[in-house]
């Protein structure tokens, strides 16, 4: 029997096309956590058909360990049909990434990441992250962004409401929580303190659009050597009964993030 999938340990989710079989062909040589097949923005709408075709043959491939998702085209517009008849055809995705959210999705078959990408989403987040069959909540920060008419360039303090909307409703229904893409792709820099943030601020990992930022994304949402260390000790001192730990008082709830930590360490299965 195939082991539940622990989502909470994905760091990296990478988008690419799924009507492209030379991105399709590279992503299986990168070393992020989850592969996301396109078939809804990342194709236009004379390479659907291809897009279909082409997330068939790649879920038939070996991943080599990496989870693979399909995003399909919403299910309010004519494609989505379509879409989710082409996986009933072959071996199936790890899950299927539902765009624009506003209400809570119907099952699907298969685990649902939500993207909330509207302000409407963002109201509706909560009873969506509850709903049955949905493992995590996806940020859609370029559309949420339009969807409020930001100005251009608006970064991080200007969504930070609904990032931590999202944060939220995915916490208090127990689900897992991702951060937006970073668009400019020539700044790594920009990119590297975009996803610190988000790590700091609790996603548990973040969406990507090229394969240069899957090796810092993995680094920048993985623990440190120091913070593994001191989670480790932090367990063994709790397993002897110890209420102090250098320095600081010892809950259940700081036993419980030690453990979160350690298991995050090895990245996702």
């Amino acid at each position: 029997m195939t082991p539940p999938v622990d989502w909470a340990r994905v760091r990296s989710a990478l988008f690419l096309p799924a009507s492209n079989p030379r991105a399709v062909a590279k992503a299986r040589t990168l070393p992020c956590d989850l592969v996301t097949l396109d078939l809804e923005d990342a194709v236009g709408p004379e390479l659907k058909g291809a897009a279909r075709a082409g997330a068939q043959a790649a879920l038939a491939e070996d991943w080599g360990g990496r989870l693979v998702a399909v995003r399909i085209n919403g299910l309010d517009g004519p494609e989505a049909e379509a879409d989710l008849a082409a996986l009933a055809g072959g071996p199936g995705p790890d899950a299927i990434v539902l765009p624009k959210v506003e209400a809570p999705p119907p099952p699907l078959g298969r685990p649902v990441l939500a993207m909330i990408e509207t302000p409407a989403g963002l109201y509706a987040a909560r009873r969506i992250a509850g709903a049955a069959g949905v493992i995590g909540l996806i940020a859609g920060t370029n559309d949420l962004a339009a969807g409020l008419r930001l100005p251009p360039h608006a970064g991080r303090a200007e969504l930070a409401l609904p990032l931590q909307t999202i944060l939220l409703a995915a916490r208090a229904a127990g689900i897992v929580a991702w951060d937006g893409v970073w668009n400019a792709l020539d700044d790594a820099s920009g990119f590297e303190a975009d996803a610190a943030a988000a790590a700091r601020g609790g996603f548990d990992g973040k969406t990507l659009i090229h394969p240069s930022q899957v090796s810092p994304c993995n680094r920048l949402f993985a623990p440190t050597a120091a913070q593994l260390a001191d989670a480790e000790a932090l367990l063994a001192a709790a397993g002897a009964g110890a209420r102090r730990f250098r320095g600081r008082m010892v809950e259940a709830m700081h036993v419980d993030a030690a453990r979160r930590l350690v298991a995050r360490a090895g990245g996702a299965p």
